[in-house]
């Protein structure tokens, strides 16, 4: 009786998983397809495919609506976002998960406390302080952000994958005649390569998708990420009804976070797995 009870719980589940799946991938359809109709068709009939796949509202949304700049604002600060979030939090986790030093076991605390401050708890502080040192509405001061509130979730991450290899290694590595530093290049990061990039992945995900800090931090336009525009552009529809427009907005917004999930996909499921047997 137990077993079939799990047997029909673990197909039902399969079946929630696949009905979601199915509802994602026709989601994406549906607005890739849309995306090269017109107004006209669109409004005729919404399940029918375009006549034609031209081109015309990617061009519209890339230079009428100005979305090639803020799609280039996006491209720079993410990446550098996420490679200066990396060089703090790969070396700060590696510390604390090898080095024995009093408070080590707090400080680990005070960033996975960090974790649990809500973003808009600190917005005013955060807009003061900015302001202060003369960064505010500038694409640095916006990277400092994002990077202070990144750091607290990849050094918990990154903490999880360095405590999944063993001590053993490290000693291994001296005895060996490296030093500290030669034994954290040389072994533990390729050893935790599927870690950091798994922290990476979300990480890129996260800020790419970002919008409430830029739109609060950055108040000239030419300044704006491509969430902020994005959401500008879903107002200004309202007023226009130019939705097809809209749709190609959002494919290509959605394009760079597909591809990079797809190509990374396997170095998720990875990094999840040696992060879940952390002893």
């Amino acid at each position: 009786m137990e077993f079939r009870v799990k047997k029909t719980a673990k197909v039902l589940c399969y079946l929630v998983l696949i009905l979601w799946c199915l509802i994602v991938i026709l989601s994406l359809a549906w607005i890739l397809i849309t995306s090269f109709k017109t107004n006209r068709e669109l409004y005729q009939e919404i399940w029918k495919l375009p006549s034609s796949f031209n081109l015309d509202n990617y061009k519209k949304i890339w230079d009428l609506y100005d979305l090639s700049q803020f799609f280039l604002n996006s491209i720079i600060v993410v990446p550098i976002n996420v490679i200066l979030i990396l060089v703090l939090a790969v070396p700060a986790a590696f510390v604390l998960t090898r080095a024995e030093f009093r408070f080590r076991s707090h400080i680990l605390s005070f960033f996975i406390f960090g974790m649990g401050i809500p973003v808009i708890i600190a917005l005013f502080p955060m807009y003061f302080l900015l302001s202060d040192i003369g960064l505010l509405n500038t694409l640095s001061g916006l990277s400092l952000v994002y990077i202070a509130t990144s750091l607290s979730f990849s050094i918990f991450m990154l903490h999880g994958f360095f405590g999944s290899y063993p001590v053993e290694l490290d000693e291994a590595a001296t005895i060996d005649g490296c030093t500290p530093f030669q034994s954290f290049i040389k072994v533990v990061l390729p050893l935790s390569s599927t870690g950091i990039i798994t922290v990476t992945i979300f990480n890129f995900i996260s800020i790419w998708n970002e919008y409430m800090l830029a739109l609060i931090f950055i108040r000239d336009e030419a300044k704006r990420l491509l969430s902020v525009g994005i959401y500008a552009l879903q107002a200004s529809m309202q007023y226009t009804g130019d939705w097809v427009t809209l749709f190609a907005g959002v494919v290509l917004a959605l394009l760079p976070l597909i591809v990079f999930f797809v190509l990374m996909a396997d170095r998720i499921m990875d990094g999840l797995t040696v992060g879940a047997v952390k002893g």
